[in-house]
């Protein structure tokens, strides 16, 4: 009987540990990361997995911004540096490109439902973010690409801007890396 009392008691914890889990997860709307000294909002519901940086096989001809393709899970993506986008808004990379590497450097893809095999560059990881954690919700600035969205400001006075990366998945600029 007492063991009958444990496992119920077991059942009820974990059942409360996962409605919390799941109530927690719905506020969460961005994977926040660092480029150039700038950070990023990226939608989570149009990213991708997160990967460890892996060695890339360069491809010429192409933009400076498109670094080349890598194998990741069996699957080959382009690797596009975020920092060297046009139009991002980050700061202009210093030295080599592939110096700027750390072991913080990921590569994040894009969802699968966006249907483009590209992996994007950051620095590093700075968590999830939801919109509750922002004091100031600026307006996108008249000049910006398309795929820049809103300059959102935290707490602390940091300025966060937000990438849509189903608009730059669909962005012509983006889509086409062949230099000249």
């Amino acid at each position: 009987m007492a063991q009958r009392q444990s496992l119920r008691d077991l059942q009820d914890r974990l059942a409360r540990r996962l409605s919390a889990a799941k109530t927690d997860a719905a506020g969460v709307s961005w994977l926040a990361v660092e480029v150039s000294g700038q950070r990023f909002l990226l939608p989570l519901v149009q990213s991708g997995e997160i990967f460890s940086w892996a060695p890339v096989q360069l491809v010429p001809y192409t933009h400076p911004w498109y670094l080349g393709v890598a194998a990741l899970r069996g699957g080959l993506y382009g690797v596009v540096d975020l920092a060297a986008l046009p139009g991002v808004g980050a700061q202009a990379p210093t030295g080599t490109t592939l110096d700027r590497v750390t072991s913080e450097s990921r590569l994040i893809s894009l969802h699968p439902a966006l249907e483009v095999n590209a992996v994007l560059w950051v620095d590093r990881l700075l968590g999830l973010k939801n919109p509750a954690m922002f004091s100031a919700l600026g307006e996108r600035a008249k000049d910006a690409q398309a795929f820049l969205g809103r300059v959102l400001v935290d707490a602390q006075g940091v300025e966060w801007q937000e990438l849509d990366l189903q608009l730059l998945a669909g962005d012509a600029g983006f889509l086409n890396i062949a230099s000249g």
